[in-house]
């Protein structure tokens, strides 16, 4: 019998360790447990309903990610960001979008902008209805995009490198920004920039883009702030 027109849930069959490191990955980046938060086995193996072998495993590769780090005597913590961790995360980040930018600008497709377009409307759609979570998963898109459309592979591995802890950064200061609309404005003029071909005004514009909110993180970490966010986060 065909099973043409039959439509068929689909079957996750990742291993169970990789749905764990899922799970706790999306967690950390998110923002939903930030830098210093224990993770305690015995809670998120009761929590996850698993056994702590395959935890302890993501617990490895979070820890080749950089995300995670294990302090003796204390356990396993989420990893905390110092502000020389900052500070070479964001200016390696200008270098990666500026040259992606250039390439974009040389390229010339007109799509390319209408697909930039696309995600800041979406952007600021969910910011209008306030949902921060949201907001972080398409800001972290427009990037993700932007250095897509380079079409340069290395380029994208190498971003593919730094991209979660960029995420994460991104999800903790979007945190204390009480103007979710301005996440989504201040990509516009990178966008019409781009539109134009101006490739002098988009690298300065994606360079103050980036030092703008390098600048932001630096004095909230500075202030303590980080640490205060469980407080103040929505």
């Amino acid at each position: 019998m065909s099973t043409k027109g039959v439509l068929l849930q689909h079957v996750d069959n990742k291993p169970l360790r990789e749905k764990i490191l899922d799970t706790l990955r999306e967690a950390i980046v998110s923002g939903d447990f930030k830098p210093g938060h224990p993770l305690l086995e015995n809670d998120l193996a009761a929590q996850l309903g698993v056994s702590r072998a395959p935890l302890r495993e993501a617990f490895q590769i979070l820890a080749s990610e950089g995300l995670v780090e294990t302090i003796p005597y204390k356990g396993t913590i989420v990893r905390h960001l110092s502000r020389q961790d900052i500070e070479e995360l964001y200016t390696l980040r200008c270098v990666l979008e500026q040259f992606a930018i250039r390439r974009v600008i040389a390229a010339g497709h007109i799509e390319d902008v209408a697909t930039l377009r696309g995600i800041y409307e979406e952007m600021l759609a969910a910011a209008v209805q306030g949902n921060l979570k949201a907001v972080n998963e398409i800001d972290r898109h427009f990037h993700d995009t932007l250095i897509a459309l380079s079409q340069h592979h290395l380029l994208t591995e190498t971003w593919s490198t730094v991209t979660l802890r960029v995420r994460q950064v991104m999800a903790l200061r979007n945190r204390r920004n009480s103007d979710l609309t301005q996440i989504a404005y201040n990509h516009v003029p990178i966008i019409e920039a781009v539109a134009r071909g101006s490739e002098s005004e988009a690298m300065d514009l994606i360079e103050k883009h980036v030092v703008t909110s390098l600048d932001l993180i630096v004095e909230l970490w500075d202030d303590g702030a980080e640490a205060s966010t469980e407080e103040t986060a929505p």
